[in-house]
């Protein structure tokens, strides 16, 4: 299970370090794509080949999955990682997560999120965290 908050920088070239921790999990190779909520997902293969089943099993008719589709699909890449542990984020995916010096990774189950540290500072407060609770034990959690 990929989980811990990490701190970072990414250099110039836009490469981030992998922390060991998350490395060990997904690998050397990986899917880094959009994400939600303004961050990026970075999936282990088999992660991204479940999720990957999953889009693609939507129906073409319906223009929310051709939506959903592109959305992950078209930014999606697959990284690397260097004898550094590092992985060189692709340009258009650094802008789309405004991602330019101080990132935040997250270990969040089955994936890893990059937050640039503004907005993780931002999102990353939890006032309602006992109405959330109450709402998801609705749901059988």
């Amino acid at each position: 299970m990929l989980m811990g908050e990490y701190s970072h920088s990414l250099d110039a070239k836009g490469r981030i370090i992998i922390p060991a921790k998350l490395r060990e999990q997904l690998g050397d190779t990986f899917v880094v794509s959009k994400g939600l909520e303004g961050c990026l997902f970075i999936f282990p293969p088999a992660e991204w080949e479940k999720l990957s089943n999953k889009i693609q099993a939507l129906p073409l008719t319906d223009p929310r999955g051709r939506k959903f589709s592109r959305y992950f699909f078209s930014g999606a890449s697959e990284l690397e990682v260097d004898k550094q542990g590092r992985a060189l984020l692709p340009p258009n995916l650094r802008e789309e997560a405004k991602l330019e010096k101080d990132v935040v990774l997250c270990g969040v189950g089955n994936r890893v999120e990059i937050w640039s540290k503004e907005k993780w500072e931002d999102i990353s407060h939890y006032d309602d965290i006992e109405e959330l609770a109450e709402q998801l034990a609705e749901l059988g959690i």
